[in-house]
């Protein structure tokens, strides 16, 4: 069994090393043993339909996920049946962190497109971090990164007027893409309008009217979802009072 498991090392590091969540799942340094005690703990390969439910709001909570291929929407449900997105989660991304807190996931997660996570079961990865201290800080400082990244946004969105929210929303998504070593300035929105306005707190209307001055103003080629940015750095002057206030 032993043999076997160390013929299976080297594939399982060049599969992850090809893998948008190698910065997440594969740590600099590990060992073969450290690698093989974490095999053993990440579920791989869990594929999901769009409009297939990861979890659901209320749901026990288990683990977190990180998304391997694909685009999940985050959401809420206010008293009266509204949703309410809260956020965006791409390939390198984890979700689920909310659910640490109070052992229940507090948001409805949905693939937007064909999907398919890693699945890290939380208590277990807890005990191997304890065994790996490396593994430990690595994946504290991820969540820290998520938990910033999210504060930060919101902190932008909330001091803004609706073509601001919108252009920071189409620079967001582009330095994260580009992260992950996709098209940063050419791109497809995997999310309808009606959920980019639902998460910036504007109306459908207003999300439709500013893309297509955005257009007009040669900023952006805008042909249904496909996104182009032409003048980056005229959507950055447009957010920068704000960001700077």
């Amino acid at each position: 069994m032993t043999n076997k498991r160390n013929a299976l090392l080297p594939s399982l590091r060049e599969a992850c090393s090809n893998c948008s969540l190698k910065e997440l799942c594969l740590p600099i340094g590990l060992s073969d043993t450290e690698m093989a005690l974490l095999d053993d703990v990440i579920r791989q390969g869990h594929k999901l339909k769009r409009g297939d439910y990861l979890f659901r709001s209320g749901d026990a909570f288990k683990s977190l996920f990180a998304v391997r291929t694909g685009f999940f929407k985050t959401s809420v449900s206010s008293q009266d049946g509204r949703e309410q997105v809260t956020g965006f989660h791409m390939s390198g991304e984890l979700m689920g962190l909310d659910g640490i807190a109070d052992s229940v996931y507090g948001c409805d997660a949905m693939a937007l497109e064909d999907s398919e996570v890693c699945e890290l079961p939380f208590g277990r990865m807890e005990s191997l971090g304890r065994e790996i201290p490396s593994l430990q800080h690595h994946f504290f400082r991820l969540m820290s990164r998520e938990i910033v990244h999210d504060q930060g946004l919101m902190l932008l969105l909330g001091n803004m007027k609706a073509e601001e929210r919108l252009a920071a929303f189409l620079l967001n998504l582009s330095q994260r893409l580009a992260y992950r070593g996709f098209a940063a300035n050419d791109f497809i929105l995997r999310m309808s309008r009606e959920q980019i306005g639902s998460f910036l707190g504007l109306k459908l209307e207003t999300v439709s009217r500013t893309l297509s001055k955005f257009h007009q103003q040669g900023w952006i080629s805008v042909d249904h979802k496909h996104i182009q940015l032409l003048a980056v750095s005229e959507l950055k002057a447009l957010i920068s009072p704000c960001a700077h206030s």
